[in-house]
């Protein structure tokens, strides 16, 4: 009988093209200890299906059949990984009994982790400790267990989608990127072996079972060379003055890399490291730690990472192209050059944009206390339909409330049970009070804040907010809008460490389409908030408030607040009517005299 379709791989050597990532799954088969695959990449480039492959080419774990390839999936529970109490057991025996959970499961072999970078904090840190010392701690429910835990760890994730946590992105032994590009002829064979594949699973997987059987026959024939490759010691000097050169972080590098090209070795049937085995895997090694003491390469978006799409879709700000009755000769698609009614398009016409760096500003009081920004979702449904309208701090966004959540606590009832069968209730859990913050920056890049550096203050500004991002494990988007255009300066991902690079390449010009951007803001939060109603939300608009336009209509949820740049005694900007017609709170930048935080530089992993 045929196997369901449900449950066969598209075959590893059947994969088109992506030979870094086949070669970095292959290593670490032969030799577990490099430390797992970290792959990113676009949609569509065979990420999740090399993935999945690689547990049809994995030898055999000792007498089993197959070997052990467990999914983590990104909603798991704490205890669905660590593992918990047997309920079966304690309710048919009356016996405290521990149910092992993913960890244990994947011992020995691959643990799976698609879109490894939206895995929330607290997996995250049980996946940092499994990983450091190979043994899975469970204290809970009135178990006290450990276990082995000794498995490959294998992510993926799209960068667009946000970063990954530095602690986790290190623990991988080897990183690919992929690249999304394909030459006519690799298409046109992806698809017609996909079609293969769709139209009759068994039989696409049966013409590949040869190729599939040689490469697990090289693979367990490497893995017992492995032990007699030995490597020179001018190699490993070489190895360690590449490592010094990339100006990478501690001394996992090197350990990666002698076992990555033993394992290369191993491969090609060889009993001693060769310089050719280094540099095949240089790469795969240094992909995610190398590091530039150069400003000029920090911050850099990797190759296909963009930084401006336009899918409503997307997990960064969609922009809205201009309505069809608008006239638009320019080739950009958010450019507005027409002069609309009671609006500034068209105030400073179309000119050359100028980049001014950034600068330190005056510690702002950004941080607010997280009860002046709850509501219900009532609140932000309302949003939608405009109907009403607050003041201040108090708006916008959901808050995941103290309270109980909806998974029982099994130990505690049975506790309270005092042996009474069956129990007359269920206690609960406690709710976690933690939840994902966005900090969203709508970022004035008009011609007016040329003058006296203001773009260059409001940049210092952001970098404090990124700050205060970066140190709480938050998201961070930035909306540039100038020159009668939007500008997606950076989508919304996990703050970044250093970002005083990107905003140093931030230019100024033109008028001032603030409507436009609020507009485009609040449909993008506001979708955002139907995918993820517990989000909080924290607008800042920077601006100098020289426009007219009319924002009364727009409210953005959550906490909104307008920062005015403006560094004049006689106001001849509306940033304080702006922040009114919001329902914002308002800063002016002015109050704040400029002080150097050399904490907050160094924390960037930037300098002034």
């Amino acid at each position: 009988m045929l196997k369901p379709k449900a449950i066969l791989n598209y075959p590893f050597t059947a994969v088109v093209g992506q030979c870094a990532f086949k070669l970095a799954l292959t290593l670490t088969a032969i030799h577990p200890g490099i430390g797992g695959v970290l792959v990113s990449g676009p949609r569509g480039s065979a990420k999740s299906t090399l993935a999945r492959a690689l547990a049809d080419i994995l030898p055999p774990v000792s007498n089993s059949d197959a070997s052990h390839f467990v999914t983590l999936p990104l909603g798991a529970s704490d205890e669905m990984v660590t593992g918990t109490l047997n309920l079966q057991r304690v309710l048919n025996e009356k016996k405290v009994e521990f149910k092992p959970g993913l960890l244990a499961k994947a011992h020995q072999g691959v643990l799976y982790v698609d879109e490894v970078n939206l895995l929330n904090d607290a997996l995250v840190d049980l996946l940092l400790d499994v990983a450091a010392s190979g043994v899975s701690c469970v204290e809970r429910d009135g178990v006290s267990h450990q276990h082995e835990a000794d498995f490959i760890l294998l992510g993926t994730m799209n960068p667009d989608e946000g970063e990954l946590r530095p602690q986790l992105h290190d623990r991988f032994g080897l990183a690919v990127d992929l690249s999304p590009r394909y030459s006519v002829e690799e298409r046109v064979e992806i698809v017609r072996r996909r079609e293969a594949f769709d139209q009759n699973p068994a039989l696409f997987v049966d013409s590949y079972k040869t190729q599939q059987l040689d490469l697990v026959e090289q693979i367990k024939c490497a893995r017992t060379k492995l032990s007699e490759v030995s490597c020179s010691d001018a190699l490993r000097v070489m190895i360690a003055e590449r490592s010094e050169q990339a100006n990478v972080d501690g001394l996992r590098a090197d350990i990666v890399w002698f076992r990555a090209a033993s394992a290369h070795a191993a491969l090609h049937e060889r009993s001693e490291v060769k310089l050719d085995d280094i540099d095949a895997v240089e790469g795969l090694v240094l992909a995610h730690r190398r590091q530039s003491s150069s400003p000029s390469s920090q911050n850099q978006p990797p190759p296909n990472q963009s930084t401006d799409r336009q899918a409503p879709e997307s997990p960064q700000p969609s922009i809205t192209p201009p309505s069809s009755n608008e006239t638009d000769n320019s080739t950009n698609p958010y450019s507005r050059p027409g002069k609309q009614e009671g609006s500034t398009h068209g105030q400073w016409g179309s000119m050359s944009p100028e980049v001014l760096k950034t600068e330190a500003v005056g510690s702002l009081p950004l941080t607010k206390s997280l009860k002046s920004v709850l509501v219900n979702q009532k609140k932000v449904n309302s949003l939608e339909t405009n109907t009403s309208k607050q003041k201040g701090s108090g708006q916008g966004g959901s808050y995941r409330t103290q309270g109980l959540s909806t998974s029982a606590n099994w130990f505690e009832t049975l506790v309270n049970a005092a042996g009474n069968w069956p129990p007359e209730k269920l206690a609960y859990r406690k709710k976690q009070s933690s939840q994902a913050t966005l900090h969203f920056v709508l970022l004035d890049t008009s011609a007016s804040t040329l003058g006296s550096h203001l773009l260059s203050q409001a940049k210092g500004v952001v970098l404090q907010i990124a700050k205060q991002a970066y140190l709480s494990r938050e998201q961070l988007a930035i909306l540039g809008f100038g020159n009668d255009k939007l500008d997606n300066i950076l989508p919304r991902v996990r703050a970044p460490k250093q970002i005083r690079h990107t905003l140093d390449q931030v230019n100024a010009g033109g008028g001032t389409p603030i409507r436009d951007a609020l507009q485009n803001a609040q449909r993008y939060l506001l979708n955002l908030l139907r995918k993820m109603p517990e989000l909080l939300i924290k607008s800042y608009l920077i601006t100098d408030g020289r426009s007219k336009q009319q924002v009364k209509d727009i409210t953005l949820p959550g906490e909104c607040t307008v920062i005015d740049i403006e560094n004049s005694s006689v106001k001849r900007g509306r940033a304080k009517v702006i922040a009114q017609e919001l329902g914002a709170s308002y800063l002016a930048l002015a109050n704040f005299p400029s002080s150097l935080d050399s904490s907050f530089d160094s924390s960037l992993g930037t300098a002034t």
